[in-house]
């Protein structure tokens, strides 16, 4: 029920913190490659986000 969706909730929000900090430590390490790197964040956000949505 309600806890599982909450453990979902929380794994989802851990997983997307990975995700942009990944893209945080990508730009450190390669600012040119910035735009492309930030439309793969933005897809492992909303890929992350689905598995949330799911769970509910």
């Amino acid at each position: 029920g309600a806890g599982a969706a909450t453990i979902a909730s929380a794994g989802a929000a851990i997983g997307i913190g990975n995700v942009f900090s990944s893209l945080i430590q990508s730009v450190a390490r390669n600012p040119s490659l910035a735009k492309q790197l930030f439309g793969y964040a933005i897809l492992g956000f909303a890929l992350t986000e689905a598995i949330a949505l799911f769970a509910l």
